[in-house]
């Protein structure tokens, strides 16, 4: 326990770092901090603690930012600082060295995942593979995210909101396609090199673990009519819908008007941190 505690020890500034920038808070970080280490203590044959606890920080601080309730529309600061919305990780981390508190305000505008992604790989150089185990979605899906979150805090906020509509057009239509048994429309919105992924608990219902290919996973969706539009961390998906649970959600990766990858996700605990707005009109709705 001695070695266990020293450990945690000389992670603390690090995750109490990582805390306050996802929580805009170092209160609530340190309450965040203190609950790992009580985990810690809890769990034995840790392989790498710092990485272990890195993941149950983030974790914890997802669940928080899912629970909180946004209650007045965000305004953008009048002299918000801005970088290139195409510079890189490096430049974008620097740029919020320098601007704090705005940094923060701008934080608010991103869904929790976005957050989390951004934080993780942007400030703190996390790997996008151990991100994914953080959120348990794909790496490639992950990239996405914390790209999202980039341009925002550059100051692409404008950007960002072309980019949800024209994700939400490319979803709709794919999922249209789908219940029609339109193969053809089908595979005009996929990347020639799409991928599907399942997770364990997909495995396990009977899903493969990849679909490689554009026609790999447009044979999959052909005449699928269970999955439901449906509004995830803000962004159009679909998912399987029992007695108002969500029990599998399709999550879709889409690069210039081309969906290139969909994440199978079944993992009741990973779909319990997500923030899922069901009964959704594609027809009606407005950002």
């Amino acid at each position: 326990m001695d070695q266990l505690a020293a450990d945690f020890e000389a992670e603390r500034p690090r995750l109490r770092a990582i805390a306050a920038r996802m929580l805009g808070s170092t209160a609530e970080a340190d309450d965040v901090v203190q609950e790992a280490w009580l985990r810690l203590a809890r769990t034995a044959d840790v392989d790498n603690v710092p990485a272990w606890l890195t993941t149950v920080v983030s974790r914890i601080c997802l669940d928080e930012l899912r629970s909180r309730k946004r209650t007045e529309p965000y305004d953008a600061p009048e002299h918000q600082p801005t970088v290139d919305p195409a510079a890189g990780p490096e430049d974008v981390a620097l740029l919020a060295d320098q601007v704090g508190a705005a940094l923060l305000i701008v934080l608010e505008t991103l869904s929790p995942a976005e957050r989390v992604a951004f934080v993780l790989h942007d400030l703190f150089a996390v790997p996008f593979d151990d991100v994914a185990g953080v959120l348990g979605r794909s790496p490639a899906a992950v990239r996405q995210l914390a790209s999202r979150g980039r341009r925002a805090v550059a100051g692409g906020a404008e950007e960002v909101q072309a980019e949800r509509r024209t994700h939400r057009e490319v979803v709709d239509a794919f999922l249209e396609a789908a219940r029609g048994g339109d193969l053809t429309r089908l595979l005009s919105l996929l990347a020639p090199d799409a991928i599907m992924q399942s997770d364990a608990v997909g495995v396990a219902m009977g899903t493969e673990p990849v679909y490689a290919g554009a026609d790999a996973v447009a044979a999959r969706f052909e005449g699928v009519r269970g999955a439901q539009p449906v509004t995830i961390d803000g962004w159009t998906a679909a998912a399987w819908v029992h007695h108002r649970e969500v029990k599998v959600a399709f999550l879709f990766t889409v690069v210039d008007g081309l969906i290139t990858g969909v994440d199978l996700v079944a993992d009741p605990e990973v779909l319990g941190r997500m923030q899922v707005e069901t009964g959704r009109n594609p027809a009606t709705r407005q950002e």
